[in-house]
């Protein structure tokens, strides 16, 4: 990691950038995938598979008995530990349930919203080096409780045609039953366009490799929503001189191991801990499969050293992290002073990897510095919100005016029209 000390404003927007995408190369690799399952269907998706998983597949859903076959592949600690996640996530999730919205904004005139499920919504689980089946938890969950008739999961399966069996009880788990063995652009492109075997959906969520991402953004160019633009995984930790440097490094770490492309971020306003932290990086580092991926995320890394603390606020925020730790001696005033993160974690005893996995928040969030102006998954990810409004005779009678002045003011007179056509109807029906 790169050490930058006491960095002028002017320098904040160059210093903070993400490592380059080349999403032009990117675009042009999956784009001719994504023309080719929409034209071609199930026989492109058989080809993808054998092409890029190495398998050949004569059905792409997962069976009835592979799902049950999952369960006795995994030990019990952790079906016990996803058990209480689900418990976790479903209490936070339900907490967000919204009733009827009414009101009355005038006499006469209601005002209504109501939430609605997204019918057909598609998750895309990783499951190359890094099995997500918590990512099957944090969409399956809330998916669920808002009442989405049709989920579809499509994950990439290995050369013999399996999939982690971790993922397909985690899905057993949250009631998903149409699990398919697809993974990389071609499964977006089957989820968005549709095919002989794959269902199409109005929504896709998940995270995914730089193929996956950028097939998402073109999808939804055509029509089919996303839950947010992503890139690659980051986190950055905000720490005093009360920080335990041994938590830093492994927070630090543990986004680091996402991927080569991952960027961490330490900023600090006590310069010893620059040096406390790298030394606990090295220790720590070796320790790990993954520490030729952590390493290069590493390099595209940096700990900025800053004056006081409303100076690292003022920082943070623009850069915008997917993830923010408040390793401080007063972290809650973090809840004051952050405006731009998908979600923050507060003290010294707030591990990120807890929100990654089961303290009940949802770990699909806003990455690349997109936090600056969207919010991670929730329950309303999967709602839409649908307005009412009934006006009575009366209210008509209060309202109509104004709209008729505001009409003409716009020379939109048939809406004028719409009023006063009415208006004249209750004048001319008026009870003697």
């Amino acid at each position: 990691m790169k050490t930058v000390l006491y960095p002028p404003k002017a320098q904040w927007e160059n210093l903070l950038q993400r490592p380059v995408q080349k999403f032009k190369k990117i675009e042009a690799i999956v784009e001719p995938i994504l023309e080719k399952v929409r034209k071609k269907g199930d026989i492109a998706l058989r080809k993808f598979a054998l092409e890029y998983d190495h398998a050949e597949l004569t059905t792409f859903q997962v069976s009835e008995q592979e799902i049950a076959q999952a369960a006795s592949q995994l030990d019990s600690l952790l079906k016990e530990a996803i058990g209480t996640a689900i418990q976790n996530i479903e209490k936070f999730h339900q907490a967000q349930q919204s009733d009827l919205l009414t009101v009355e904004v005038m006499p006469g005139v209601t005002c209504m919203r109501k939430s609605v499920p997204i019918g057909k919504i598609g998750l895309y689980i990783p499951g190359g080096t890094a099995p997500l089946f918590s990512t099957v938890l944090m969409l399956g969950v809330p998916a669920r409780i808002a009442g989405c008739r049709q989920i579809v999961l499509c994950t990439p399966c290995d050369s013999k045609g399996n999939v982690h069996p971790g993922i397909l009880y985690a899905a057993q788990q949250v009631g998903i039953q149409k699990i398919y063995k697809l993974g990389g652009a071609q499964a977006i492109a089957a989820m968005a366009y549709g095919t002989e075997s794959i269902p199409k959906v109005h929504k896709i969520f998940g995270p995914g490799n730089q193929y996956v991402t950028t097939a998402k953004q073109l999808v939804s160019k055509q029509g089919v929503a996303i839950d947010m633009p992503a890139g690659p995984s980051e986190v950055a930790v905000l720490a005093d001189d009360t920080a335990i440097p041994a938590f830093v490094a492994s927070d630090l770490l543990s986004q680091a191991e996402h991927g080569i492309d991952s960027q961490v971020l330490l900023v600090t306003t006590d310069q010893k801990m620059v040096t406390k932290v790298a030394q606990e990086i090295a220790t720590q580092l070796r320790q790990l499969p993954r520490q030729e991926i952590a390493s290069a995320a590493l390099d595209n890394s940096l700990s900025i050293v800053v004056h006081n603390m409303q100076e690292a606020y003022e920082l943070l925020n623009e850069y915008g992290p997917e993830h923010l730790i408040i390793a401080t001696a007063q972290p809650r005033e973090a809840m004051d002073k952050v405006e731009n993160a998908g979600s923050v974690f507060l003290g010294n005893f707030t591990p990120e990897a807890a929100g990654d996995y089961a303290s009940g928040t949802n770990h699909t969030l806003p990455t690349n510095g997109y936090a600056n102006a969207y919010s991670g998954v929730s329950l309303d990810s999967f709602l839409k919100k649908i307005t009412y409004q009934e006006i009575s005779e009366d209210g008509l009678r209060q309202l109509g005016p104004v709209i008729e002045r505001m009409a003409a003011a716009e020379k939109l007179i048939a809406h004028k029209q719409a009023v006063s056509l009415r208006l004249k109807y209750l004048e001319d029906n008026k009870a003697t």
